[in-house]
């Protein structure tokens, strides 16, 4: 596990599928512990969040990165809050659902994406530092310091799912932290702006 920012640690796990990086966030904010799209975790890592403290909420993202969420809720003894458009297709039993606009708990803002890959998918916004954008499928870190969007063929419109990415542009940030590939740690706005216009 590796920090990335003040209270806030990455692990990752190699997908041999998809030949990227699986990524889990844990962020300490306003009192609480947060999991966020949790992948496989090494004993190290468990360990080293039993040591913070006791976890409080699992969030994720969209319908697909529930990854890990039930090992880790059953370890953590913690609760899980799922994209309420996202709830009914995913496996796990949520304790809560979150929409667009929400402030979750650890401060985080709920930024919901329009036509991408899952109904529910959402950005998660972080007004620390220069701003942090946490995102699960919207974008992927591939290759290291760029990002792009996921094949032609997971998006009923493409064009549609570029369009409702623009709107992660409305938000001030430098570091862009992804669920699958590699995080962009600063100058992240460019970058998503790039990825937008091919």
């Amino acid at each position: 596990m590796k920090q990335l920012f003040p209270e806030i640690w990455q692990w990752s796990w190699f997908s041999q599928e998809k030949q990227l990086d699986f990524n889990g966030l844990f962020l300490i904010g306003n009192e609480h512990r947060v999991l966020i799209d949790p992948p496989p975790m090494a004993p190290d890592d468990v360990a080293q969040i039993h040591r913070s403290g006791q976890v409080d909420y699992i969030l994720i993202t969209n319908r697909d990165h529930e990854r890990e969420a039930a090992t880790c809720q059953a370890e953590f003894r913690c609760k899980v809050m799922v994209p309420e458009a996202d709830a009914s297709q995913m496996t796990i039993k949520a304790d809560k659902t979150y929409q667009d606009g929400e402030l979750l708990p650890g401060g985080i803002w709920v930024v919901h994406l329009k036509d991408q890959k899952a109904p529910g998918e959402s950005g998660f916004f972080l007004q620390r530092g220069k701003g942090i954008m946490i995102v699960g499928d919207a974008l992927i870190g591939k290759p290291p310091g760029a990002l792009t969007m996921l094949p032609a063929e997971k998006y009923a419109d493409v064009a549609k799912a570029r369009d409702g990415l623009r709107r992660l542009l409305n938000y001030n940030f430098d570091a862009f932290l992804v669920g699958d590939g590699t995080s962009i740690l600063a100058g992240a706005k460019e970058a998503v702006l790039r990825a937008l216009e091919h």
